[in-house]
Formats: structure tokens, sequence, C-alpha cells
């Protein structure tokens, strides 16, 4: 892949490598192990695989491979790690680093399961974890200390999208010697630039705009090669989360249309927040790329687009939240985002419903928020929808 290439050339021919039958569409190696041509070969590639050179499908495989190159040439990173789902990502991004005693500092407003492992898991086997608002670089720059090992925050948070100011916050922690690790699903790898601004480790739910079309759930993990061969596929090789071949070869055919996609998305969410600004059933909507958004300024400096997401509070909370998705005709009700087809989403009732109320009211997860994924229907159609469930409501 030459890295003069432009991003939407990347995302179709990137990693890409043929067979001797040499086709057009990248080759499923449906296998869990491969054949050695002798006892000798065997023993000297458990020894020391080459690039090319396969032992199990939970250590490496051809098609995941061409997957990870893909990715990891269009995040700018030097390596990636194909994971089974977006939280095996995180899970092993974060776990395969840390051990008993070490430090870590999060940012408080995070998706339920990310939560989960920090506050359940980690803290089980002795991480002492940190939370911060995100949004204010003095708790960020008092919580850093000198043990801290790393910090771990999503790049554009989920449901209420405030948007972190990363290149301040990789300043801080780099100069504690801490790791960088984001979630940067909102971000897309289509805006991304969360290398170049100072992550060390970028993680993705590939479930979503990655695949972008409902069908597979994927993750990948992004960094060094050092920190990816040495760190992370021992411990993902060893504790199962690795990628199938099938899912690296559907996660292939939606990256060849995810730039498109995720442009036309951001498109129409953008458009969706300008019609619905001042609307009497709302009391707050919330995009990155409007400059009604607080943080308008910093999306811009961090990503220049606003994401695919608008959030949208109902002044009537919950009732009307409820009679408003009841009331969609083309957007539908669930709990994913970065689809093709657009989806409405309750945090407060489902993907954020074991958060303690108290916890949810200082997050900003009110009873009237609802998440909308915008997908690549017909802008004018889908905010005549919208328009038309906040009437019902």
């Amino acid at each position: 892949m030459s890295d003069s290439w432009n991003k939407r050339t990347k995302l179709v021919h990137g990693g890409t490598k043929r067979s001797q039958w040499g086709e057009v569409s990248e080759a499923i190696f449906l296998t869990q192990g491969f054949v050695y041509d002798s006892a000798e070969a065997a023993a000297a590639r458990f020894e020391s695989a080459g690039p090319d050179e396969y032992i199990y499908a939970r250590y490496g495989n051809p098609t995941v491979a061409m997957f990870e190159e893909r990715i990891a040439g269009l995040e700018g990173a030097e390596d990636a790690f194909a994971t089974a789902s977006g939280m095996a990502a995180v899970s092993g991004a974060l776990i395969s680093m840390l051990k008993a005693g070490d430090h870590v500092v999060a940012a408080r407003a995070l998706f339920g399961s990310c939560l989960y492992v920090l506050e359940e898991v980690l803290t089980r086997y002795g991480v002492k974890v940190s939370f911060v608002d995100g949004t204010d670089l003095e708790q960020w720059r008092a919580a850093i200390r000198d043990d801290t090992q790393l910090v771990f925050f999503e790049t554009i948070a989920n449901p209420t999208l405030n948007v972190v100011n990363l290149p301040e916050v990789a300043k801080l922690a780099h100069a504690k010697g801490a790791r960088v690790v984001v979630d940067n699903v909102f971000a897309t790898p289509v805006f991304s630039r969360a290398i170049e601004q100072g992550a060390d480790v970028v993680v993705y739910s590939a479930t979503k705009h990655i695949d972008g079309q409902g069908r597979a759930l994927g993750g990948v993990i992004l960094g060094s090669t050092d920190y990816i061969r040495k760190t992370v596929e021992p411990y993902m090789k060893h504790t199962g989360g690795s990628m199938s071949p099938f899912t690296a070869w559907v996660m292939l055919k939606g990256l060849e249309t995810m730039d498109l996609r995720v442009r036309a998305q951001a498109a129409t969410a953008t458009a969706l927040a300008e019609a619905l600004q001042g609307h009497e059933k709302l009391a707050r909507v919330l995009y990155p790329g409007h400059e009604s958004h607080a943080q308008y300024d910093l999306a811009q400096e961090i990503m220049g687009a606003g994401g695919t997401v608008v959030s949208l509070d109902l002044a009537g909370g919950q009732e009307a939240a409820f009679r408003f998705l009841n009331a969609l005709e083309i957007v539908v009700i669930s709990n994913n985002l970065g689809d093709a087809k657009s989806i409405a989403t309750h945090p407060a009732t489902t993907t954020h419903q074991r958060l303690p109320d108290d916890q949810k009211q200082a997050l900003g997860i009110t009873p009237g928020l609802i998440r909308l994924s915008l997908g690549i229907e017909d802008t004018q159609d889908l905010i005549a929808d919208v328009l038309a469930a906040l009437e019902a409501a």
C-alpha cells in the first residue's frame, strides 16, 4: 500500500494479497489450521513465523491479515490486531497492558460495557481506576499521576456527544509517561486523526461504521508494531478473542464503501441538526458538527466534521421519548449505530440502563434523550420522518 494514496483508494486496495488465481475480490481462507511441508518446517514456524506464515486461525489468518493491514494503513498506525467484537478490542487493549497496582485515568462518560470493564473487571484484579469529566483538562491534569499507566476515553462520548480534547490530554498523559488509549467509534476511521494527534492505541468496534450494514460483530486494536505483536497478540491468541476469517472478509467489503457511506451520513446528520434547531418539543439538540454545540470548534479541529450521530433531548421526558420512537416510520428502534439504516436508541433504558440514576443525571443521560444514528436513506425523507414523530410526541 502506497503512503501517497488517498483514503478512499486505501479503503479499496490496501493490504490486498491475491492467490495464484488472481481473484478480484479478496479470498476467504476458511481454515482453522495450516499444513507444513515437513516436521522440521512445522517446528521452525512455531519457533518464528514469518509475515506470510500462519499457524492457527486464533493466531492469524490471511484474510484477517488483509483487514488488519488495510485498517492500519487507513488509520496511520504501524499495526493492528482484529478481534471478535468491539468490546473484545476494548478489553484486550486494556487488560493486555495492565497488572495489579497499575493506575488508570478514564473519562466518566463511556459506553456501559466499557464502564463495566473499568469498574468491575480491572478493579477486581487490583488495577486502580480514577474517573474524570473528560471535557475538563484541569481534572485530567489533577488525576494523571507519576504511576499512571494509561488514560482511556471516547473521543466523542456516547450518547451525549461531548468531545474530548485529544491533543491536550495526550500531552498531559505523555508528560507523566502514560499511554493514551482512545475508543474512536463516534469519530469514525474516515474522520479520525487520532494517531497524528497523540493517541498511542486506537480501538474500534468494527460492528459500527466499518461493517456499516448490520451483518457482523468485530473490533480492531491499532498501535505500534511492538505493542500489537508483543503485548496484544500474546494476550488475544491465548484468550481467544480473535476475528474469524469470514468476519474479516465482511469487514473488507465494508471498508470499500465506508468513506462514501460515512460522509453521506455525516451530511445528513448536519442537515437534521440544522432543521431541528429551536424545535418546541426539544430541550436540546446535540451535534458536534453544528455551531450550536459548545465544542463545535474543537470538533472541527480534531475531526473536521461532526460524525454520524445526533442526540435529541425531548422536553416531555421518557413518555414523550417513547411516543417519538413509536411514531418513527423510516428510522428503526435498535441499539447499534453507524449502520446504513437510520437507528434510534433510548440510552437511559437500553445501552446505559445499568447506570445509577444519579450517574445518568451527571452525564446528561436524561429520560428524554434519544440517540439518532443517521443512515444513508434520503436526507429529506429522514428529516420529514423525525419531524412527524416529534409532532406525535
